[in-house]
C-alpha cells in the first residue's frame, strides 16, 4: 500500500483513452496527453518568459503533469457534458476532489499529503502558470482534432472541438496567444490536407474574428 499504489495508479492514465465513443484513425490516453501538455506549457511558458513575465518553472511543470491524474477516479467525460451546465460542472470537480484527497489521505504518508493536495487541485486559474495550463491544454485538443480532420475523418465532432479549443485559446490574455494565432497555426495550414472541410477556412475566420 502506500506509495506504491500510487505509482501503480499512473497506469491507469495509459489506460483512459480521450474522446470516448467518437470514430478517431489515432486513440490518445490521458498519460500522453499530460505529456504533450508539459511540452506546450514548457514552450508558451518561455514565451512568456521572453516576453517579461516571471514564470514559476517548478508550479507550471507541476500544474501540466499533474493537471489530469484526479481523472482516473471519474474517467474522461466529454468537454460538452462537462460543460453542459455550471452546476454539472460544480458537481463533477466536487466528486473529483473529495475522491482525490481521500486517496491521498489513504495512500501518501502525512509528510506529503499537503504537498500531493496541492498538486492535484484544479491547476487552471488566474495565475499566469494557470492561463499557460489552459491554453496548453485546450492546444492539445486543437491538435488532436486537427490530425484527425487533415487524415479524412469525416466526424463533425472534429471541427466542433477544433474551433471550439480554439476560440477558447483566444479569450485568453497571454502573449504566447498572439504566437499561435500568428505563427503555429499559419504552419499548420501548410500541411497536405486530406479533409471533406475546409479547415483552412475555418481556421482563417476564427484568426479574423
Amino acid at each position: 500500500m502506500g506509495i506504491h499504489v500510487y505509482f501503480q495508479s499512473l497506469s491507469k492514465l495509459e489506460r483512459i483513452v480521450r474522446c470516448p465513443g467518437e470514430f478517431k484513425f489515432e486513440e490518445h490516453n490521458v498519460a500522453s496527453h499530460s505529456f504533450k501538455v508539459a511540452q506546450y506549457a514548457q514552450l508558451l511558458g518561455t514565451i512568456e518568459s521572453q516576453n517579461g513575465a516571471e514564470i514559476d518553472w517548478k508550479i507550471l511543470y507541476e500544474k501540466a503533469l499533474n493537471h489530469d491524474y484526479p481523472e482516473i477516479f471519474i474517467g474522461d467525460i466529454k468537454t460538452p457534458v462537462k460543460y453542459s451546465s455550471p452546476s454539472l460542472r460544480e458537481m463533477l470537480a466536487q466528486v473529483e476532489e473529495g475522491m482525490t484527497k481521500k486517496f491521498i489521505e489513504e495512500e501518501f504518508p502525512k509528510e506529503l499529503q499537503a504537498i500531493y493536495l496541492e498538486r492535484f487541485k484544479e491547476g487552471k486559474d488566474e495565475s499566469v502558470e494557470g492561463k499557460i495550463l489552459a491554453v496548453a491544454d485546450k492546444l492539445d485538443q486543437v491538435y488532436e482534432a486537427f490530425n484527425e480532420l487533415i487524415r479524412g475523418n469525416t466526424e463533425y465532432v472534429y471541427v466542433k472541438m477544433y474551433k471550439n479549443a480554439l476560440l477558447a485559446i483566444k479569450m485568453i490574455d497571454l502573449h504566447c496567444v498572439d504566437y499561435i494565432f500568428q505563427t503555429i497555426l499559419h504552419e499548420m495550414l501548410e500541411e497536405n490536407m486530406n479533409s471533406m472541410f475546409d479547415i483552412r477556412e475555418i481556421t482563417e475566420e476564427i484568426i479574423a474574428s
